[in-house]
């Protein structure tokens, strides 16, 4: 690495790492506003009082997270919607644990899921020759698996929590 290459690679370092910091300040300035607002807690309230089912919810949370994922980076996802989705779903009675691995599982599936997917371009990037509806093409498969992976940890909970409750012993 000659001076001149590390200074480029040391320069685009710290832009990234700025706007990652950007990404988390704002987050905890929404997160807070969320919470001071108790916009949190008043969802739990509308939802409890027209007695929609903690699966129906459940499902809705995800459907959000994969159209939200298909259009958006996954940290500013995650940091956006958690102050206003956890409290709900710990108030309806999930476990937080499996609420994390369901989220990332569903963050997973909208980043490389069509028409935006946000991975898929960066595949696409990478490999020039092939079209963009190649790599989607390629992508469909996984996309459906973990939509099936999904459907299994929402229905049966136990075994996302399986693991973690045995290292509890």
């Amino acid at each position: 690495l000659s001076l001149r290459i590390t200074l480029d690679i040391l320069i685009e370092s710290a832009r990234t790492t700025g706007m990652l910091f950007m990404i988390l300040v704002g987050a905890l300035v929404f997160a807070n506003f969320m919470n001071f607002t108790s916009m949190p807690s008043d969802l739990k309230n509308v939802v409890s009082s027209y007695n929609i089912s903690p699966l129906t919810v459940m499902i809705f949370i995800c459907a959000i997270y994969i159209i939200l994922g298909a259009a958006m980076e996954e940290l500013s996802i995650v940091l956006l919607t958690l102050p206003v989705f956890f409290p709900l779903v710990v108030g309806l009675g999930f476990d937080p644990v499996w609420f994390g691995i369901i989220i990332v599982l569903v963050v997973m599936i909208g980043l490389i899921s069509p028409p935006v997917g946000m991975n898929m371009f960066v595949v696409r990037n990478m490999l020039p020759e092939l079209s963009t509806m190649t790599v989607f093409k390629g992508v469909l498969p996984f996309v459906y698996t973990l939509i099936a992976v999904l459907a299994l940890l929402v229905a049966f909970p136990q075994i996302a929590l399986f693991l973690p409750q045995v290292l509890k012993l």
